[in-house]
């Protein structure tokens, strides 16, 4: 069965400093992109590439200055502020070089963190899905651990549960493994090649490294804010 596109890109641009009348900066040029449903897309370059700022784009964080961002058939352009907000807290999950867990609570309750907007009434459905996921990154037994009692590659597993406990449509990865050392890097792509292997998650991750590059079903490549 022919995979549908989930992300699609025409000409798209992100140019900083026109506002203000500064000199302008061009972190994004004229990229065209498409991503389809299933896939495990790399997007590799130099610091200063634009791969983030793309990225940004695609998990709805950044706004494009030109050309067109289509979601899952949706132009991203045209939707009120409150649809650009349920479809990034809902259909995408994000993951960071850091892991943005909250101190205070424990793995269980950062993981649960982006449903607490929702009723109570669904709590316990929700709290059941963050055990099952906790458990699938290789956590079990790491449910009432506080962040300070975490390694960093724990702690990223935390992140990445987080990331699941909406069922998004796709994951995006900003350098997950840049604050890691080798080793734990090399599981923390591991895990996340297991996901878009056994659930079919589809990801979009951000990398200077070319070690992760076995992992990926596509790689893409920026210079100067441009796909090449």
């Amino acid at each position: 069965m022919e995979q549908s596109i989930l992300i699609r890109m025409e000409k798209v641009s992100k140019v900083y400093g026109e506002e203000a009348g500064r000199p302008t900066v061009t972190a994004v040029s004229e990229v065209d992109l498409e991503i389809k449903e299933g896939e495990f897309v790399m997007i590799h370059g130099p610091s200063g590439s634009g791969k983030t700022t793309l990225l940004n784009i695609m998990g709805l964080l950044d706004v494009t200055t030109s050309g067109k961002y289509f979601f899952d058939g949706t132009g991203v352009d045209e939707l009120s502020e409150n649809n650009k907000v349920a479809i990034r807290s809902q259909r995408i999950g994000h993951i960071f070089q850091l892991f943005h867990l909250i101190p205070i609570y424990t793995s269980l309750e950062n993981v649960l963190m982006p449903i607490l907007p929702y009723s109570s009434n669904v709590m316990g459905k929700y709290r059941i899905r963050a055990n099952e996921l906790l458990t699938r990154v290789g956590l079990d037994g790491r449910f009432e651990h506080m962040p300070g009692q975490l390694s960093g590659g724990e702690s990223q597993r935390v992140a990445i549960a987080r990331s699941l406990i909406n069922n998004p449509q796709v994951l995006l990865a900003d350098e997950p493994t840049g604050n890691l050392d080798k080793v734990t890097g090399g599981e923390i792509v591991g895990l996340l090649e297991q996901l878009n292997r056994e659930l079919g998650l589809t990801i979009v991750m951000v990398t200077h490294d070319e070690a992760n590059f076995p992992a990926a079903t596509r790689i893409l490549q920026m210079s100067d804010g441009k796909m090449i």
